[in-house]
């Protein structure tokens, strides 16, 4: 009763007058919005998509595939856990389907025994992970608040130059194909290999290399020109009918290795509504060794990728657990929030923020997905390695 007494005299004072004081605003209150608070806000309500981490080679070749018991909800080494992939709001990861193409060991069994185990992690993790092998799945899997979890097979000797192996590694859920690794495959030259390709050096892609490429755009596998020569960039853009994918990239005019886009690929990324999907490795970032790369490098070939091809052309393919050192900000899969401060910082927009996360990629695998349908008409390649080198012989 004493409180109730008080009531009188509390409506008596002036409050309405205090709320429109310019004196003493209400807003004056609020929490300072950071860009921290703007990025997470971007990350918690759109897709962030990776489009490659390599750790499925950690759980199929240094714990042999044996992962029952093997906890990743919390790990003390390498790049990639659930905590920190929840931390860093990743919701979408191409899990990199890879072996050492250097290897004599047979490379389907290998490929087969990543896409497993990889499988098997996925399942494993039924309320964190969810697997997607198109884009409206993904959309499914993003609403349900699980971590979209495809598959990218990262080198074509995995299909030891066959297009039935290609097919069923597509019917596997192989949803992209790097054509080369650091090795030349018989149909694609790498930017990498020290040895000549087994073809005229600057070709590109023999004819059944071109032939793979349409088979490729015609199932709706996304043709991955990541660790290609130069030369195959662009003769992969002279043969595609789908959009291209750059996986895990960064800017050869930044860092002039073979390994980077140059300017005049980049140029051409409109002829098929293709992207490039930044890479954070180190070496393909900060070039001068001496140097350690920074998240502000890796910042700058976003950006220069962007200022050429467009900010609607760009993405992010990070490389955690497939490259031994990182640059400094970005050490693993918690920190992608803070790069996204750091191009709020650089005058990047909401929107462009949101097709850099994952709205470009989606875009493009969109595309790749309509011009499958399209194809649907097509019987299959039925072209053996063998049957080009008669013809051309």
């Amino acid at each position: 009763m004493v409180y109730w007494s008080l009531v009188p005299l509390l409506l008596a004072l002036p409050w309405s007058q205090a709320a429109d004081s310019p004196q003493q605003p209400f807003t004056a209150f609020k929490k300072k919005t950071t860009d921290l608070d703007r990025a997470y806000r971007i990350l918690n309500h759109h897709p962030l998509i990776d489009t490659h981490n390599d750790f499925p080679m950690i759980l199929a070749f240094e714990k042999y595939g044996k992962i029952n018991d093997y906890n990743i909800t919390h790990l003390d080494s390498g790049h990639t856990d659930i905590e920190r992939l929840r931390k860093g709001r990743l919701t979408g990861q191409f899990w990199s389907i890879y072996y050492d193409c250097d290897s004599a060991d047979n490379q389907l069994l290998k490929a087969m025994e990543s896409i497993d185990v990889t499988k098997r992690m996925v399942a494993l993790y039924p309320e964190t992970f969810q697997l997607v092998t198109s884009s409206k799945q993904f959309q499914r899997a993003f609403n349900k608040g699980r971590i979209g979890s495809m598959l990218g097979m990262e080198g074509g000797q995995m299909i030891d130059s066959s297009m039935a192996a290609l097919r069923s590694f597509y019917k596997l859920g192989i949803r992209y194909m790097t054509l080369t690794h650091n090795c030349h495959t018989p149909w694609a030259e790498s930017c990498c290999d020290p040895n000549p390709p087994a073809f005229e050096k600057g070709l590109g892609l023999t004819e059944f290399g071109k032939k793979i490429v349409l088979e490729m755009n015609r199932v709706g596998m996304m043709v991955d020109i990541s660790h290609v020569s130069h030369a195959t960039m662009h003769a992969v853009l002279n043969t595609t009918r789908a959009p291209v994918l750059f996986s895990h990239s960064s800017s050869h005019a930044l860092c002039p290795i073979e390994r980077n886009v140059p300017d005049e690929v980049l140029k051409r990324l409109y002829e098929t509504d293709g992207v490039v999907m930044i890479n954070f490795y180190n070496s393909f970032v900060q070039c001068n060794p001496d140097i350690p790369a920074t998240l502000n490098d890796v910042a700058d070939h976003i950006e220069h990728i962007a200022r050429v091809a467009g900010r609607h052309r760009v993405g992010l393919g990070a490389d955690f657990d497939g490259i031994e050192r990182t640059p400094e900000g970005l050490e693993d899969v918690s920190k992608y929030p803070d790069l996204f401060v750091e191009l709020i910082r650089r005058g990047w927009t909401d929107k462009e923020l949101v097709g850099l996360a994952g709205k470009n990629f989606l875009r493009v695998w969109r595309h790749v997905e309509v011009v499958r349908n399209l194809l649907s008409d097509e019987l299959p390649q039925e072209s053996r390695i063998d049957d080009v080198i008669d013809d051309e012989e």
